[in-house]
C-alpha cells in the first residue's frame, strides 16, 4: 500500500510542487556555477581557454575526458524536462479547475515575477537550446566561424551580434525573474519557509536572481561594447 502512495504521489499536485522545488535546486546550482565561470573570461583568453579546457577534465584521473561533464549533463537533462512537465502539469491543473473570470482577477492580483514565469520559461528553455547550439556544439548555421577548442574567440563572435545579445539579455532577465520567484516558491514548497523569515527569504531571492541576470548579461554587454576583445 505504501509503494502504490509513493508511486502515486509524483502524479498529485503537492509531489508535482516538490520535483519542481529539487529540479530546481540542481539547476541553481549549476546556474550560478555556470555564471561565475563565464566572468572568468574577464582575465583574458589564455586563462579562460584553459579553464574551459579544463572542465572537461573534471574528474580525472577517476574519469576519462568529459565522462563527469556528461554524467552531469545527464543529471541535468532529465531535472529540466521533469521540471517543465511538472509546471505544465500544473498549469493545465489549474485552468481547469478555475472559472476563467477567477482566473482572470487572480493574475491580476500576482506579482510581475509570478506572472512571467510561463512566458519566462519558455524564453529560458528556447534560449538555452539556441545557447547550445552556438557554444557548446558549434553548429555553423547558428555561429558561423565556430572554432572548437577556442572558446574565447567564439564568445567574441557570438555576441558581436545586437540581435544575439539583445536575446541574450532578455532571456537572462526572464532568468533572474524566475530565479526570484522560483526561489522563494521552492522554500515554501519544501516547508522551510514561515512567516517570521518570509521577508528576509524574498530578499535573498531577489538578490540571487539579480546576481545572476547581471552576471549573465555582463559578459555580451561587454563584448558588444569593446570591452573585451
Amino acid at each position: 500500500m505504501q509503494s502504490v502512495q509513493v508511486l502515486s504521489f509524483p502524479r498529485t499536485t503537492i509531489g508535482k510542487k516538490v520535483i519542481m522545488a529539487l529540479t530546481g535546486i540542481l539547476w541553481i546550482g549549476y546556474v550560478v556555477l555556470h555564471m561565475y565561470g563565464n566572468l572568468k573570461i574577464f582575465v583574458g583568453p589564455e586563462y579562460f581557454n584553459h579553464y574551459s579546457e579544463a572542465l572537461r577534465e573534471i574528474g580525472a584521473p577517476i574519469f576519462g575526458y568529459e565522462q563527469l561533464l556528461w554524467v552531469i549533463r545527464l543529471i541535468l537533462i532529465p531535472a529540466v524536462i521533469l521540471h517543465m512537465w511538472a509546471a505544465l502539469s500544473l498549469t493545465v491543473a489549474a485552468r481547469k479547475a478555475r472559472p476563467g473570470n477567477y482566473e482572470a482577477k487572480r493574475t491580476l492580483a500576482a506579482n510581475y515575477a509570478s506572472k512571467t514565469m510561463r512566458l519566462g520559461g519558455v524564453v529560458i528553455i528556447a534560449f538555452i537550446l539556441f545557447h547550445l547550439a552556438q557554444l557548446t556544439f558549434g553548429m555553423q548555421a547558428v555561429l558561423p566561424g565556430f572554432e572548437a577548442g577556442n572558446p574565447y574567440d567564439n564568445v567574441l563572435i557570438a555576441f558581436s551580434s545586437p540581435i544575439v545579445v539583445a536575446f541574450y539579455v532578455i532571456a537572462v532577465a526572464f532568468l533572474g525573474l524566475h530565479l526570484y520567484h522560483g526561489g522563494w516558491s521552492m522554500m515554501q514548497t519544501l516547508g522551510w519557509l514561515n512567516e517570521r523569515f518570509d521577508r528576509l527569504v524574498r530578499v535573498l531571492a531577489a538578490l540571487l536572481g539579480l546576481v545572476v541576470a547581471v552576471g549573465f548579461a555582463i559578459v555580451p554587454i561587454a563584448v558588444l561594447l569593446g570591452l573585451v576583445s
